[in-house]
């Protein structure tokens, strides 16, 4: 009686590697679009919150002149990579703080966000603003 020696054809590996490598090129881009999307929540809050300063600014000094920035940076914990880059443009009556994206932040479909005094939020990308505010 002769044993009949068992294991995996190459051709069983090999279906196994395609249907990997199929969920793999699925699974990869929608994970990268998902952390985009988290640190572009995260420049979200940052604008909201620096608005916010910006306006209590103008409450205790009557214009928005002289306003600056905390951080320059989001997010802006001490050592974390730059994903936005933040700039305020004030006039004595007016703001604009904007968030322009860095590194492989710069792929993401909003592009730059902007937030002004009168609460009017605005990106450059492509997408639509509801899916990026």
């Amino acid at each position: 009686m002769q044993r009949k020696a068992r294991g995996f054809t190459l051709i069983e590996l090999m279906i196994a590697v395609a249907i990997v490598a199929i969920l793999a090129a699925i699974a990869v881009p929608s994970y990268n679009e998902h952390i985009r999307k988290s640190r572009r929540a995260q420049a979200k809050a940052d604008l909201v919150e620096y608005a916010g300063l910006a306006e209590r600014h103008f409450t205790v000094n009557n214009a928005y002149t002289g306003f600056t920035l905390p951080t320059t940076q989001s997010p802006r914990e001490a050592g974390a990579t730059a994903r936005y880059t933040l700039a305020p443009a004030v006039t004595a009556t007016t703001f604009t703080i904007t968030a322009t994206p860095q590194g492989g932040q710069a792929s993401d479909r909003c592009g730059t966000l902007a937030v002004t005094n009168t609460g009017a939020k605005s990106k450059t990308g492509a997408a639509p603003l509801s899916e990026c505010w």
